[in-house]
């Protein structure tokens, strides 16, 4: 046997091995066994460039050199189910079904809820070519490098499987990684993620594909599509795809009445304890794609299926003492550190406890016996205090009056709920998370950067605010010299955050209360950075949607000698410090007084750029029909439930060009 045949010899090989570790939970060969076949066929692969093959199992270490993600449009919509919380529900959805079918007979397909990041994987001639992400259900994030390190989705399939198919189903981080990840998040004294959702999501979209690798992902399918199905049946078809290398739960029944529907949702309400990735209902599916067909669509959800969610567990702990988080706002945040309990499957030892007034409504002490719950099986919070148990000497809790972490008085503005630190250019939380604030998508959009990197030059002394950013060189990144093209990257990033929009560095400088919206508002209202910084409280307040609190948030930040420093080197830097003449000239007022709304998918503009537009010409974004709209500016795939409601109401729907009709373009 030559190299190339061994070279295909072992991915094949290679690929059995993960699909039976990692989908059928049955080894063959030991670790030592695999990593041995493993490394044979890396030795191979670098001896043989011109074999290099995406699809090789030796891929799945993911790559550094991705770039941000493509908006790709899904085939089928991704619609999302209808939710219920009450077995009678169930009842009501399943005559309804009946009568939706003419008293036809139906099976049922019940199966495990799973919660996740819902992911839809296309394969043609065998491979994986592409995964997407929901989105908004008719466009989604392309993700499909970081979905080719996860271990138990399928690189190739069985010849039996058809040429192109799509099959559906969550993306998950089981208790175990999840747990994993957060000790090691809490050895290097970073934030902690709330959830294994949270943190399946976060780690998908990462734009460093070794780092999904790393955490350990998994993945179970539960719905296939495509023009060639093996079967009519959904069920049937789910158990040829597990034949082909998919991960199907084995957690699914076929039924023929309500009562087992009953019996399979009591069933795992309980035994869904034991399972190991976190879930939080049932899914009900008829189960003939004929019927499915026959039943339709609602605007929202397919009439052929629901959700049942699990109610929320319970359990009783006991409060150990209240720490404090500070957020990038300032914002601090009380937590309950308790005794561990058991809760939906995970250890809980936090839980959030949202702000002074919270803890007053519970006449919260130290020692108290607390109420536990998860809301919807993600954040733990307190809903009650077992007042029979308090200890005769339990002190009340009381809010701290300080900054947790530089000491500065706390402030509560007027109408807030909040207790804020005001020393926002002294304080480590908010300096790192202003520099996480101005690097964002939204704001100088340098995707080569993450909090993570932040965190870390903030560690070793490189950047102490948004400024220093602009004075990092190749060098300096590079330390010990083994990362070299990353280094080069992240430079490269910064330095094109220099051709920025002005409205988009004016939200990036994190100025307390001022968002997007309100930073647009500015940019255009007063059109340089100068006149923005020399506005009085008054003149800030004639700007539409600008109120007193966040006016003198504004004054404030720029009568702060330490952020016009900032500002000031950002200007030498060479940041856009005003609109730009194009900005400027494309003004006018014939949309003046106009409430539009933006639904779909548009040829000529992108969103933002039709946002843009309507500003300019002195109209206002709104983002829900009412009957104030003006007019809906509506592309392709426009949503459902908005054409539905514009209707309802009357309002007018403008087609792209008609709109640029009105403008005179």
């Amino acid at each position: 046997m030559n190299e190339k045949e061994r070279i295909l010899q072992l991915r094949s090989q290679l690929h059995e091995h993960n699909r039976r570790y990692y989908v059928m939970n049955q080894p063959a060969i030991s670790d030592q066994e695999f990593d041995m076949l493993m490394r044979e066929l890396q030795q191979l692969e670098e001896r043989h460039p011109e074999l290099a093959d995406p699809y090789s199992p030796t891929q799945r270490v993911g790559s550094d050199l991705q770039e941000g993600f493509t908006q790709v449009a899904h085939r089928y919509p991704m619609l999302s189910l209808a939710n219920t919380y009450s077995e009678q529900d169930v009842r009501d959805w399943y005559d309804s079904v009946s009568r939706g079918l003419g008293g036809e007979p139906f099976e049922v397909c019940c199966e495990l809820k799973y919660d996740g990041l819902s992911i839809s994987l296309t394969y043609e001639d065998g491979r994986l070519v592409r995964a997407v992400t929901r989105g908004d259900g008719v466009h989604g994030d392309d993700v499909t490098l970081n979905v080719r390190t996860i271990k138990s989705i399928p690189l190739v399939v069985g010849a039996e499987a058809p040429r192109q198919f799509e099959i559906r189903g969550e993306i998950l981080m089981p208790w175990a990684s999840f747990e994993r990840l957060n000790r090691e998040r809490e050895a290097a004294e970073e934030p902690l993620f709330a959830n294994p959702r949270n943190a399946a999501s976060g780690t998908l979209k990462s734009l460093d594909a070794r780092v999904v690798a790393a955490r350990g992902l998994d993945a179970y399918l539960y719905y296939l599509l495509g023009e060639e199905l093996p079967a009519e049946g959904h069920f049937e078809n789910l158990q040829a795809a597990r034949q082909w290398g998919f991960k199907i739960s084995e957690g699914m029944r076929k039924v023929t009445s309500v009562e087992q529907i009953a019996d399979f949702i009591n069933y795992w309400d309980t035994e869904r304890r034991n399972l190991p990735v976190a879930t939080d209902g049932i899914v009900l599916k008829v189960n003939s794609l004929r019927q499915q067909r026959s039943l339709g669509f609602t605007a929202k959800s397919p009439r052929w299926a629901i959700a049942y969610k699990f109610k929320a567990e319970r359990e009783q702990t006991r409060l150990l003492e209240v720490t404090y988080q500070v957020g990038r706002t300032g914002a601090v945040t009380p937590v309950a550190n308790m005794e561990p309990v058991q809760l939906a499957g995970t250890t809980v030892r936090r839980a959030t406890l949202n702000n002074e007034d919270f803890i007053k409504s519970f006449d919260l002490h130290i020692g108290d016996m607390v109420y536990v719950e998860k809301g919807g099986e993600i954040i733990p919070k307190i809903v009650g205090v077992n007042i029979d148990e308090r200890p005769v000497v339990a002190q009340p809790v009381s809010f701290v009056r300080r900054c947790p972490e530089c000491g500065t008085p706390l402030v509560r503005y007027d109408g807030e709920a909040v207790w804020y630190c005001p020393n926002d250019t002294g304080c480590p939380p908010q300096i790192k998370g202003r520099i996480e604030h101005f690097i964002a998508r939204k704001a100088m959009n340098i995707d080569s950067l993450g909090p993570e990197t932040v965190d870390e030059y903030y560690r070793r002394g490189l950047i102490k605010n948004v400024a220093d950013l602009y004075d990092i060189d190749v060098q300096q990144i590079n330390g010990d010299g083994s990362r070299t093209k990353s280094a080069q990257r992240i430079v490269a990033g910064i330095a094109k955050s220099r051709e920025v929009s002005f409205e988009r560095v004016v939200f990036a400088l994190g100025i307390r209360f001022v968002g997007e919206t309100s930073a647009r508002l500015l940019a255009r209202h007063f059109k340089t950075m100068d006149a923005l910084m020399q506005a009085s409280l008054q003149e800030l307040q004639e700007v539409d949607g600008i109120g007193e609190v966040m006016a003198a948030s504004i004054v404030a930040y720029f009568h702060n000698a330490d952020n016009l420093r900032i500002v000031e080197r950002l200007r030498a830097c060479g940041l856009q410090f005003a609109l730009s003449q194009e900005q400027t000239a494309a003004a006018s007022d014939k949309l003046s007084g106009k409430s539009i709304v933006i639904s779909g998918v548009f040829q000529h503009h992108s969103r933002d750029e039709y946002k843009l537009i309507i500003e300019q010409n002195g109209g206002k974004n709104v983002g829900s029909i009412s009957g104030k709209t003006s007019f809906v500016l509506a592309g392709d795939n426009m949503g459902p439930a908005k054409l539905e409601k514009a209707q309802k109401l009357g309002v007018q729907i403008v087609t792209e060009d008609e709109f640029l009709g009105m403008l005179g373009s």
